[in-house]
């Protein structure tokens, strides 16, 4: 078959370790055989974001609000171990963190469900959609270690250079401080996102904070929710017969587990991503994720949930054979990829893209599948391959479907 022809390019992001290997066969095996690619492509691998002191990141970032639509690798966000073995400049940020405030989005995250792969928690019938704010927080924090015997103060200067001050502590003894921000114009965008979304799928949407301890920022979260639902939403959400309502973190996490899904739950940035990470794993696991962030002027990018599976990467670069889920990665290529294809109106290529998932969710049902669904999977006949093996796996039955 002729391969399908693209007419404007995805932005390619490309990452680390054993993600990025599997990027690589991926394209190879299951993408380039069947579409003429075009990307724009940047090397977001840590190695060269360092080389570029980071600004890699950032040039992807706005090639993605240029051309609309992009794919993205899992990176690594290199902590005091990274530094040395990688022989940094400085600790870089998350580049997910500069990407998400660039595009200043909001991330959707929601299971992948399929047949003989049973969520530990078994009420969990229907996928729960993390709806992740993706700006500031502690991913824009300014941070200091701080000796004894000094005061540390909150202070904002006004346009005239006026300054309100509060005390954060008086240290006796050394310690650390941390300084986070928010911009309502941001947490304005999330919530119409959330709502918007949740009309999409016609699905019910509970936003959760803590404004019971944190009586001003998340406070000022709940407010903002709550008065463009009230003035803009309310009446839509009636007529779709959706809910919308609020509720403290610990109380929806109670909810959550004894809930049967089937409905999105809106966090902010750094509860998104703790709860995203347990809701995949409880649903079977996190390279069993769609995300795709979405800023408020239509802009996509499509990622793994998961990090770069470092102990398989020393595994292969010992010469060991793997078997690396790469179901997240596969699914962050073929959304970019429908995404493209809607947006300009190439029906084969979104035909391909629903043909790969249906493709990847077959194979697993089938029997075959990579090691960490190999120990959930209850189905009576099935069978561990390895990473490359897998996604062969895949294409016989893509070939079929197309």
């Amino acid at each position: 078959m002729a391969k399908i022809q693209m007419t404007t390019p995805l932005v390619e992001m490309d990452g680390d370790e054993m993600t990025r290997v599997i990027w690589k066969m991926i394209k190879d095996i299951l993408i380039t055989p069947y579409v003429d690619l075009k990307t724009e492509y940047y090397d977001l691998g840590l190695e060269y974001r360092n080389e570029t002191n980071d600004q890699v990141t950032i040039d992807s970032a706005e090639a993605t609000k240029k051309y609309g639509v992009a794919v993205k690798c899992a990176t690594i966000t290199p902590n005091a171990a990274r530094m040395t073995e990688y022989d940094l400049k400085e600790m870089w940020k998350s580049p997910n963190g500069t990407i998400r405030a660039i595009l200043d989005g909001t991330v959707f995250r929601t299971p992948i469900l399929v047949n003989g792969i049973v969520p530990y928690i078994p009420s969990w019938t229907k996928p729960i959609t993390i709806a992740r704010h993706a700006y500031g927080d502690i991913y824009k924090n300014v941070e200091m270690q701080v000796p004894a015997g000094g005061k540390a103060e909150l202070v904002y200067t006004d346009k005239d250079g006026n300054e309100t001050r509060e005390t954060i502590h008086e240290f006796k003894n050394s310690g650390i401080i941390q300084g986070v921000h928010n911009r309502d114009e941001s947490i304005g965008s999330f919530a119409r996102a959330c709502f918007n979304y949740a009309l999409d799928l016609k699905q019910d949407i509970w936003f959760a904070t803590k404004d019971t301890i944190s009586k001003k920022y998340d406070h000022r979260f709940k407010d903002i929710f709550n008065d463009i639902y009230e003035t803009e939403y309310k009446e839509k959400f009636e007529a779709a017969g959706i809910e919308y309502f609020y509720t403290l973190i610990d109380d929806a996490v109670a909810r959550v587990i004894r809930s049967n899904g089937g409905y999105i739950w809106a966090c902010k940035n750094y509860d998104g991503d703790v709860m995203s990470d347990m809701v995949a794993t409880a649903y079977g696991s996190l390279a069993m994720m769609t995300s795709v962030l979405v800023s408020p002027d239509g802009v996509y990018e499509y990622e793994a949930a998961h990090g770069t599976v470092q102990r398989h990467y020393y595994k292969y670069l010992k010469g060991e054979e793997t078997s690396t889920n790469s179901v997240a990665t596969i699914f962050a290529w073929s959304g970019a990829l429908r995404k493209r294809g809607e947006l300009d109106k190439l029906p084969e290529l979104v035909k391909y893209a629903d043909a790969l998932e249906k493709a990847t969710i077959k194979t697993i049902e089938d029997g075959v599948m990579t090691g960490d669904l190999y120990s959930m999977s209850k189905l009576e006949n099935k069978t561990k391959v390895n990473s490359e093996d897998f996604l062969k796996a895949i294409d016989e039955r893509l070939k079929v479907m197309l």
